[in-house]
């Protein structure tokens, strides 16, 4: 088959969780004897046009210039482009910035497109960029000949909205197998004496949640809070918690190697997340066995289910804090690891992702040679 990838800024990843899922991939189905092409941005820090046997097609990216507005500009540009490539089926990750462009989506391919998370509910978006984000979701309900749901929670909610199926393919991590606690020298931390939260600073991650009970707490066990946290919330946050020295801002850190160790080596990890499907940071905190404390939704639970600790406000986050140590749940951690390794591992991922991709078009050649 013929296949692109649309939606992200490039391969090798340089960005996020869609451009991670790209790279591994796209050079998956170049190694199962597809040919291959990812859209990348022109000022990519990787300019080749082969990568690893991928197709790296360039195109031009405004968003330095113009901020998001930009991204529409760049999906054009990469929907233009297909137009004349005749590939057999295009995957678009995400829809926020490309569905208003479905009109000028090449008529032959095969459009799939996972639906990524409920960018809509993200409070950091205005009330008219909400209404705008439900739009586009709903065109690309509707423009995609199949859609992807990268969790349960996602894959319900399409259903009961839209009344459309999707095939539901979670995200993936690769298994944290060599700890090193020299590393926490960098940090003048010991194994098991902090905990950690590690997110984006947007409100619906709920580091507000977690702080506040941390602060409510009498026991002053450092708690690391990464994330890039210069930003209007992030300084609210800096400034509501200056008094509380326990509270450690270190900024964002992305050393992976360093991260998968200060996640290993954590006793309780939070993961505040409340938007969204399968989250990366999510399964990466589970291949690192840490210990998971999560916010109560659908999406947590559908992937940690009875695996972790669950709180929905500060006091319970207290209680936690009070009562509750990884030393004391290793089983947990070890339940959790054991799904990245069974259920979440990149091979098992993409290969659910082709064969979708070959029941697709083989329904597409049957269909064609129906008329």
């Amino acid at each position: 088959m013929k296949i692109a990838i649309l939606g992200t800024r490039g391969v090798p990843n340089y960005y996020g969780g869609f451009e991670q899922f790209a790279e591994f991939f796209s050079v998956y189905l170049v190694e199962q004897g597809h040919e291959v092409y990812v859209y990348n941005s022109h000022n990519h820090p990787f300019q080749e046009k082969f990568f690893n046997g991928v197709n790296i097609l360039h195109q031009y990216d405004p968003e330095h210039k113009l901020g998001t507005f930009g991204q529409f500009i760049y999906d054009f540009n990469c929907i233009m482009d297909s137009r004349k490539r005749d590939f057999d089926i295009i995957l678009q990750l995400g829809y926020t910035s490309n569905s208003i462009w479905y009109f000028l989506l090449p008529k032959k391919s095969i459009i799939i497109t996972n639906m990524d998370g409920l960018e809509w509910k993200r409070t950091k978006y205005s009330k008219p960029v909400q209404q705008f984000l439900k739009f586009a979701e709903r065109l690309a309900t509707t423009s995609s000949d199949y859609l992807i749901s990268d969790s349960l929670g996602i894959e319900k909610f399409i259903k009961t909205r839209y009344k459309k199926e999707s095939t539901y393919i979670a995200y993936g991590a690769h298994p944290f197998i060599n700890p090193d606690v020299s590393i926490l020298k960098e940090y003048n931390l010991e194994k098991d004496s902090y905990n950690m939260i590690m997110a984006r600073f947007e409100p619906e991650n709920n580091f507000e949640m977690v702080l506040d009970g941390v602060a409510l707490n009498e026991d002053k066990t450092p708690i690391l809070v990464i994330g890039k946290h210069n930003t209007k919330y992030g300084e609210y946050l800096k400034n509501k918690y200056k008094l509380h020295p326990n509270i450690l801002f270190l900024g964002g850190i992305y050393n992976l190697e360093h991260l998968n160790n200060l996640r290993f080596f954590s006793n309780l990890y939070f993961h505040g997340h409340s938007v969204g499907g399968t989250n990366p940071s999510l399964l990466e905190a589970m291949a690192s066995r840490a210990f998971i404390m999560a916010n109560d939704n659908d999406f947590n639970k559908a992937i940690l289910k009875e695996n972790a600790h669950y709180f929905s406000n500060p006091q319970e986050v207290k209680n936690i804090l009070d009562t509750i140590k990884k030393s004391d749940n290793l089983q947990l951690v070890q339940n959790n690891f054991d799904a990245i390794v069974n259920e979440y591992n990149w091979d098992k991922i993409n290969g659910e992702y082709l064969q979708l991709f070959e029941e697709c078009f083989s329904e597409s050649k049957k269909r064609k040679h129906k008329q």
